[in-house]
């Protein structure tokens, strides 16, 4: 596609300042939601600002090359749930957060360390386009019930596929039906914008259309305040009578004190059960770590998995994460929401990110600010992630242009990922339930396929 800024592009200071609330706006749902889910007195402040400094680090490892932002990472929900169970106080819950992470950067940093010693050529033929394809589109595929169900102002904090999320039969009420309302007229504004828009309004059609939902949903809701009827009631505006005015950081809580380290053994046990937890959802996230960047090397027309590399993504992924989650207790990493929102604006500025970054952190010391944005409906946000979604999933289907699915060996390799993921392929191993999300089995499951497909090919060459 064509981009309006291409990766090195610095926009005007305004301009600048605009496009970066739009990326703020995109990934902040998701961001805030990890620790809101998990709950356990976690900040969603601290989550923001540690999504911020994690995505600086990710820059610069990358050298400032890689135009994506990093958020709260729903892949290690289980894991925290894990640490705050293993826990026997609130202060050793806080610190598996912080281990747990750190052990998860380490694998990065390993699999880093392969790939800088081995090259890249050996992902290209473990995951060519025919994997890599349709594994890109199953990610977006994997948010659409989430999408839709946020549009009828239904919460939906799972971002794997739920099989059954296709069959759903929602009741259209007074109140999910104008839920449903504010998210079409989110939708259509965005979409209007984006195909018919004017220099600016092309460029930021998140922020019209999320502005033109969340009109429409307050004055419903001052409608509903005024006659006492509660399904006209779509923003809670209540959330501002509790605001937590400063970020309450992982790594303080951690360090209070209230368990006796004395106890090796217990202790032993504890980070046992961090590591299993957290451990193979590095794998997993690995897995569509790579994707992400195929999805984001495709737009922006750069292989980043070649410069600046992928053991430099890895390092910032990870790295980044560590850094996160000890100050908001979340893993994170590379973000659909902002790959799509570069996608659909042709905004491809690095500069851009890192004004995101910056403005993540300074939003997370003004708590009006942050209660403001966490006032934005389900449903609006709904309305805007079914036009993030999607383009996730057409990005993965244009891939698979390039691939000629006259071959047998190609078509049995694309239709299996597609199967497997809009199937529901969710896996889970062990007492503690580590969790292979169907996007993981999906892309497994490809990669195997392919390997036994390709086996004489591969040989030949």
């Amino acid at each position: 596609m064509k981009l309006a800024y291409n990766v090195k592009d610095k926009p005007k200071f305004g301009q600048l300042l605009i496009f970066a609330f739009q990326q703020l706006l995109a990934i902040l749902a998701a961001t805030i939601a990890v620790p809101m889910i998990v709950g356990n007195g976690m900040s969603q402040s601290a989550a923001l600002f540690g999504a911020g400094v994690g995505t600086l680090i990710y820059l610069l490892f990358t050298k400032f090359r890689s135009p994506v932002f990093l958020g709260s990472s729903f892949a290690f929900l289980g894991s925290m749930f894990a640490a705050f169970a293993g826990g026997v106080s609130a202060s050793l819950g806080y610190l598996g957060l912080i281990i747990g992470a750190a052990m998860a950067g380490l694998v990065y940093v390993i699999i880093a360390i392969i790939v800088k010693l081995a090259g890249v050529k050996w992902i290209d033929k473990l995951m060519p386009a025919a994997v890599i394809g349709p594994t890109v589109a199953i990610i977006g595929l994997s948010l659409s019930g989430n999408a839709i169900a946020n549009s009828f102002g239904l919460s939906s904090p799972s971002i794997s596929y739920d099989p059954s999320a296709s069959s759903t039969v929602y009741h259209i009420s007074l109140s999910s039906g104008l839920n449903f309302l504010c998210a079409m007229v989110t939708f259509f504004v965005v979409v209007l914008c984006s195909v018919y828009g004017k220099k600016m309004a092309k460029l930021i059609p998140f922020i019209i259309g999320i502005l033109a939902g969340y009109a429409v949903a307050a004055g419903l809701t001052v409608i509903g305040n005024s006659t006492g009827n509660e399904a006209l009631k779509i923003i809670n505006f209540s959330l501002f009578e509790n605001m937590q005015w400063y970020p309450d950081f992982t790594f303080l809580t951690a360090f209070k004190g209230g368990y006796k380290y004395g106890d090796v053994g217990s202790m032993g046990a504890y980070i046992g059960t961090i590591a299993l937890a957290y451990i193979p959802v590095a794998f997993v996230v690995f897995a569509e770590h790579i994707a992400d960047h195929k999805n984001l090397s495709s737009i922006i027309e750069q292989d980043l998995l070649k410069e600046p590399g992928l053991h430099r993504t890895l390092l910032g992924d990870g790295v980044g994460s560590m850094v996160g989650a000890f100050f908001g207790g979340c893993p994170n990493t590379t973000y659909g929401e902002s790959v799509g929102c570069v996608a659909i604006t042709g905004n491809a500025s690095v500069i851009t990110i890192l004004a995101t970054a910056i403005l993540a952190i300074v939003a997370s010391f003004f708590a009006p600010f942050v209660t403001l944005l966490a006032t934005i409906p389900t449903c609006v946000m709904g309305g805007v992630c079914i036009t993030l979604y999607g383009f996730i999933a057409v990005s993965g289907l244009k891939m698979i242009q390039k691939v000629d699915l006259e071959q047998n060996n190609n078509l049995f390799v694309v239709s299996s990922i597609l199967i497997a993921g809009v199937g529901g392929m969710v896996m889970t191993f062990g007492e503690k339930n580590i969790k292979l999300t169907a996007v993981a089995c999906a892309l497994i499951l490809g990669i195997v396929t392919n390997l036994v497909l390709n086996r004489k090919k591969d040989k030949a060459e």
